[in-house]
């Protein structure tokens, strides 16, 4: 079984749940998807951080940073920040001269509903400059609207925005709104692919 079928075994297991629901944009669904289930379990985080490394590199975007905005994006980010630690830490050095500019690493940050009242008022925490490269992250896609604020943030902060990356695409016309922004989507599934 590989590490795809791996995740879309678990997401049916433990995120998605039949029934009559109201999504947060208002509309309403014969299921849900409550992706924070995998992406906060241990198992899908590894999956998640490894394929979303794949992936990214797949589109050759290299960021800084990863994140998106609180609370959906915030596993799916430290996933695969995490990955990429790892994934670095095991790649051997090579002895005779380490390269003059070595990658830097990819970090994760997080983007507030809200920007705080008190201390630094920040709505982007973690790590992230001004300026930075940065793909934004979700766990799941419906309208695009998560993504879209998380742009408008990191856009006024000067980022600049590779793309995004979703764990799930529901296929309810958010890749198509990203995208006709000028925001190339890439995702790990779609609600068709896990038989919804």
């Amino acid at each position: 079984m590989t590490d795809l079928e791996r995740l879309r075994d678990l997401l049916l297991a433990r995120s998605v749940t039949r029934g009559d629901f109201t999504l947060s944009s208002g509309r309403k669904s014969t299921f849900y998807i409550d992706a924070r289930r995998t992406t906060m379990s241990g198992e899908g985080m590894a999956l998640i951080g490894s394929l979303g490394l794949e992936r990214l590199a797949a589109r050759g975007w290299v960021p800084r940073a990863v994140g998106g905005l609180t609370l959906g994006a915030d596993p799916v980010a430290y996933a695969i920040a995490a990955a990429a630690r790892s994934r670095s830490a095991r790649t051997p050095t090579p002895t005779p001269a380490p390269t003059p500019h070595p990658a830097p690493p990819l970090d994760a940050f997080t983007i507030r509903k809200q920007a705080k009242t008190h201390g630094t008022g920040r709505r982007i925490e973690g790590c992230f400059e001004a300026g930075q490269s940065v793909v934004v992250v979700e766990d799941v896609i419906t309208t695009g609207g998560s993504a879209q604020e998380a742009i408008a943030a990191l856009s006024a902060e000067g980022a600049r925005i590779l793309g995004v990356f979703a764990v799930v695409d529901r296929g309810e016309g958010g890749r198509e709104v990203l995208e006709r922004a000028g925001h190339p989507v890439e995702t790990l599934l779609t609600a068709a692919q896990l038989g919804l």
